[in-house]
């Protein structure tokens, strides 16, 4: 364990390479003020005897991951929707072993393996503590990341940490969930090498975050939030409803984003734009390989300054029998050039539709006040919330509401069934969605201050964590353009 961890490559995963660190451990604390330890004295356990000798040596450890701290001295609460945009990579297929002595922290760990960012790790989980990990890796090969849960302290932790550095194999990180928030501790634990240093209470998320920022590609560290929307049921205006989205993210919030139409044989974009691009995604789709930063500069399409799309090809002539890798592919490689990517989906559930919905960062579905839309997104919502327990809830949004002469399910009973409100009403206005469709425009271009237009825009702002952007009454120029001369 005395050299760094090897550059090494995941085969398809390429995005995931690790690399040399050869400057850890030969300069000061970089991060400026530490986080808030206690300087006095640790107490002992109450069934230790005597403190056992203090073992030397600069790097027990030899780890090459730089060690950090990730202390809680408090428990983190849920944040709102609009506080919570972090996005985090998925770890990459790795080996995640912890030995527990609490079985409360050992219940998180085994919890977080069904989180999606964490679909491609194969964790374990024991009890034991220091203890079981000396005695298992004495005589079994290493995992990637060792997370030890101890209530050891002082001398004791570093001696066993000691021990136990004689059995890990190189290029092992080490997480280490401890019961004291010493400063001195942290400091010799730093100095062997530890990765990181967590002090309970923790949420689960604090983990996944802990875990994923291990293991964040230096070379390309960012990544785009990926919102998925789809509809309950056909001809809901899910599909509207994204386009004016990534519209409003882009033009209202001011900040870029790629809409991408997935719906290959009736995509409706290009349409709504009022485009007609000589490539589509599926070209990107049937070639996932070849996608890199000048493939993807080739098939999309600017729309605006800040909103660029991939259009469907809109044809009947093929049929589009895609792998579902090739969807997580090429969604990956946009995700890398765009803070925001929207994806319209379509109202068809196959498995790379029910994987793209479980991979994203927000899920948005958009229904009718109708029993069948209700029935739809109530399924659709106990799948997200099983499979994406540490996820932020998906997000329902209620359109074509109003429509005359027909009965509909009141908003109050409509959220009292499906367990959670809508976070946002579109009501039924064909003349105004129409003369944006004629156009080739957003509703936000027709009519700013429309109240379908505000409710979007609202929507956008709670997706991307901004306030609201007020959008300017359109002057008597903007109606009569020939006065702007």
């Amino acid at each position: 364990m005395s050299n760094p961890d090897p550059a090494w490559s995941l085969g398809s995963d390429d995005d995931f390479v690790l690399e040399d660190d050869d400057t850890f451990g030969l300069g000061e604390i970089e991060s400026g003020d530490l986080p808030p330890f206690d300087d006095s004295p640790s107490l002992m356990p109450a069934n230790e005897t005597s403190p056992p000798p203090h073992v030397d040596g600069d790097d027990a450890f030899g780890l090459s991951a730089p060690a950090t701290i990730a202390h809680a001295a408090a428990a983190m609460p849920i944040m709102p929707r609009e506080d919570t945009r972090v996005t985090e990579q998925p770890v990459p297929r790795i080996t995640i072993h912890a030995v527990c002595d609490r079985h409360e922290i050992a219940d998180i760990i085994a919890g977080i393996s069904a989180d999606r960012r964490m679909a491609r790790a194969e964790i374990s989980v024991e009890s034991g503590g220091i203890e079981a990990a000396v005695t298992r890796f004495a005589s079994q090969a290493s995992p990637n990341l060792l997370i030890i849960d101890t209530l050891m302290q002082g001398q004791q932790m570093l001696h066993n940490l000691d021990r136990l550095a004689q059995v890990i194999e190189e290029g092992t990180k080490v997480v280490i969930i401890g019961a004291v928030n010493d400063i001195a501790l942290f400091r010799e634990l730093m100095a062997r090498g530890v990765s990181e240093y967590i002090v309970p209470p923790m949420q689960p998320l604090d983990l996944i975050r802990t875990v994923c920022g291990l293991y964040v590609n230096p070379d390309k560290p960012f990544a785009g939030r990926v919102i998925s929307v789809i509809g309950a049921r056909g001809g809901i205006g899910a599909s509207t409803i994204a386009h004016n989205l990534a519209w409003s993210i882009a033009e209202r919030q001011e900040s870029s984003a790629t809409l991408l139409d997935l719906d290959l044989s009736f995509g409706t974009a290009a349409l709504d734009f009022n485009q007609d691009p000589p490539q589509s995604i599926a070209d990107a789709l049937m070639a996932p390989d070849r996608v890199d930063d000048v493939f993807l500069e080739r098939v999309t399409t600017k729309q605006t300054q800040r909103l660029q799309m991939l259009t469907a090809p809109a044809t009947l002539e093929r049929e589009f029998e895609l792998d579902p890798q090739s969807y997580e592919m090429v969604i990956e490689r946009v995700r890398r050039t765009s803070p925001f990517v929207v994806l319209d989906l379509p109202h068809v559930w196959t498995s790379w539709v029910k994987h793209t919905l479980l991979s994203a960062d927000d899920a948005i579905i958009v229904a009718g006040p109708d029993l069948a839309s209700l029935r739809n997104t109530k399924n659709i919502i106990d799948l997200l919330r099983s499979m994406r327990p540490y996820d932020s809830p998906p997000a329902v949004v209620l359109s074509m509401t109003g429509v005359p002469k027909r009965p509909e399910i009141p908003f109050k009973d409509f959220a009292e069934a499906l367990g959670a409100e809508p976070v946002a009403v579109i009501p039924f206005d064909p003349q105004l969605f129409g003369m944006a469709a004629n156009n080739g425009q957003m509703v936000g271009e027709v009519a700013a201050q429309s109240k379908t237009a505000i409710a979007l825009d609202a929507l956008a702002a709670t997706l991307t964590g901004r306030k609201p952007v007020e959008a300017k009454k359109s002057s008597l120029t903007d109606k009569i353009p020939f006065l702007k001369r």
